[in-house]
């Protein structure tokens, strides 16, 4: 069974903060309570949920979910993305990587190509320090907590000093009528000025995002050139994003 999807699954039951016992979870995943208890034991760590005797509490009450919870999820249409959008830069651009997990994975897929890449996060900062073929351009700034996420005025300076290629575009919330949004004010601001110092914008965005508005608007989906999502992306939007102009990609 898929470790990923088992804690996923931990994880979506426990949200709100109830106490739910060992043995219950066991019988939700069939998996074992040894095997839970030790899911249970890395999601701790990880700070998304509570033990308790016999039983585990989540911590995942807020609107927006932890970077570490995130980075579980979904995991496999996020490499399908990550893998589609890499294919779409080419070697010798200059690139804005986005925040988020999603564009950690995209991170993955440049470590052996040949390009400029500016992350917006350490996240995929710390995938690409080794890459020997990327020039690696970091943003300053004051770093986000858990996300890791450059912010402030450091970062938006950034990019009136310098110009990219494409912009890997990450999400907290997608639709047709809102655009992309984001849920922290300070991420959205740095986010716009990475797009309006960028030629080509690539959103990857996977399905969860789809029809959700996060508090703060980044841009309208009319500011997107492709988007690239996995085939679980409700039709109806992706047809009204195409209206819109963006090309869609699905894989």
């Amino acid at each position: 069974m898929d470790v990923i999807w088992r804690q996923e699954t931990i994880l979506e039951r426990l949200r709100g903060g109830e106490r739910v016992a060992v043995g219950a979870l066991a019988e939700l995943v069939g998996a074992s309570e040894m095997t839970v208890r030790r899911d249970l034991d890395v999601l701790e760590r990880d700070g998304l949920v509570r033990r308790v005797r016999g039983a585990a509490v989540g911590m995942l009450t807020g609107e927006e979910t932890p970077y570490a919870a995130r980075s579980r999820q979904r995991l496999d249409a996020k490499r399908r993305i990550a893998a589609a959008v890499a294919s779409l830069l080419d070697d010798g651009e200059t690139v804005v990587l986005d925040s988020g997990s999603t564009a950690a994975e995209v991170a993955r897929e440049l470590v052996d190509r040949r390009m400029t890449v500016l992350p917006l996060s350490l996240h995929a900062a710390d995938v690409l320090r080794r890459a020997d073929h990327v020039r690696l351009v970091l943003p300053g700034g004051d770093v986000r907590p858990g996300e890791l996420a450059f912010v402030g005025p450091l970062a938006e300076h950034a990019f009136r000093v310098m110009r990219f290629d494409t912009i890997v575009l990450g999400s907290c919330g997608l639709s047709a009528r809102n655009g992309v949004s984001a849920h922290d004010l300070a991420e959205g601001a740095v986010k716009q000025a990475a797009i309006e110092a960028s030629a080509r914008v690539v959103a990857a965005i996977d399905s969860s995002k789809f029809g959700r508005t996060a508090f703060g608007r980044v841009c309208p989906a009319e500011s997107i050139d492709v988007l690239v999502t996995d085939t679980s992306a409700p039709a109806g939007e992706l047809g009204r994003l195409r209206d819109a102009g963006v090309e869609v990609r699905v894989v």
